[in-house]
């Protein structure tokens, strides 16, 4: 994978890695404004994440990486009929054709909210660069 790097997450005992684009800017200070490092994002989905992953670990399926801005971006912000065209079922979108498009300005607000845009970092996350390391790791 020539454009991830793995990141080491440590909380309390728990140590976790995730890949992260090498581009990525290092996570800001916890209210620091955010800069799209997609650290949060990539561990776990926030509130509206879980419902859009069915998942409470891993990667938000919403996250998404943008090259133009070299930042992580939340789809259901900046992408959200994508983001409903992924997670609604396909039954679902052929009774109702209209239904992503008629959701996505409501999933765009609800994902304003639970990101919190403009508020700051809210995570206390603690990251350490592992790709220095990853040269002398052995794939067994």
């Amino acid at each position: 994978m020539p454009d991830v790097v793995q990141c080491g997450h440590c909380m309390s005992k728990n140590h976790q890695v995730i890949h992260i684009h090498r581009n990525a800017a290092q996570k800001p200070l916890p209210g620091a404004p955010c800069n799209g490092c997609g650290l949060c994002c990539l561990l776990e989905p926030c509130p509206l994440g879980v419902i859009l992953s069915r998942r409470r670990r891993g990667a938000c399926v919403a996250v998404r990486w943008h090259d133009d801005v070299q930042q992580y971006r939340c789809g259901a912000l900046c992408e959200p009929v994508a983001v409903l065209q992924r997670v609604l079922p396909a039954r679902l979108q052929r009774l109702s054709p209209g239904l992503t498009a008629g959701l996505a300005p409501i999933l765009a607000r609800w994902a304003r909210r639970w990101i919190a845009v403009g508020q700051g970092c809210d995570s206390s996350l603690q990251s350490t660069g592992l790709a220095e390391s990853l040269t002398d790791a052995r794939i067994q």
